[in-house]
């Protein structure tokens, strides 16, 4: 099974036409509270986490791992995009042996709306098929998130599951690794 080990980490930020993919550092601290404080974003993960808690336990330099990404607008976070492993333990799997990589993003409520998940997602499968050539990608989301399910569609995922986790349908979407222009 590929593993991200070899691949350059923090990478030498990703820039699109409007954003910067980068890893965190501790000036995103405070951008990451008010993501997972966030009532909005809250509802797509189970509830908002209470902002004391958050400030207690985020560390100085949060989500600092490999697959994790900052996404940034203008100096400044609005989200972040993870290619981390499916955990075995979850139901929606490619495999018997689980254990895919698979995709996530969070974007401030505030950065909704304007395609910069798209662009932001876009990009990082783009740095992920340079790494790990061949490796497909999954992406697990509820069906009655229907932004979310519109930008699985646009990145190129199609559905290979349904199933309930976490009290609602969830649609697993894989997407065939994608070869980088030069």
């Amino acid at each position: 099974m590929a593993e991200l080990d070899g691949a350059v980490w923090p990478p030498v930020p990703i820039r699109t036409r409007r954003l910067v993919l980068r890893g965190s550092e501790a000036r995103d601290r405070a951008a990451f509270i008010e993501l997972f404080a966030s009532p909005e974003v809250g509802v797509h993960l189970g509830g908002p986490r209470p902002r004391d808690a958050l400030e207690r336990s985020v560390p100085e330099v949060p989500g600092r791992r490999r697959g994790f990404f900052v996404v940034e607008l203008d100096g400044a976070m609005i989200g972040a995009v993870t290619l981390d492993r499916r955990p075995g333990d979850l139901p929606g799997h490619l495999r018997p042996d689980a254990g895919e990589f698979e995709l996530g993003y969070l974007l401030l409520p505030e950065a909704w709306g304007f395609g910069f998940a798209s662009e932001a997602c876009a990009a990082a499968l783009g740095w992920f098929a340079a790494a790990l050539p061949g490796e497909p990608v999954v992406l697990c989301t509820r069906t009655a998130n229907s932004p979310s399910m519109r930008l699985a569609r646009k990145l190129g995922f199609t559905e290979v599951a349904r199933f309930e986790e976490y009290g609602a349908e969830q649609w697993l979407g894989v997407t065939s690794p994608v070869t980088p222009s030069d």
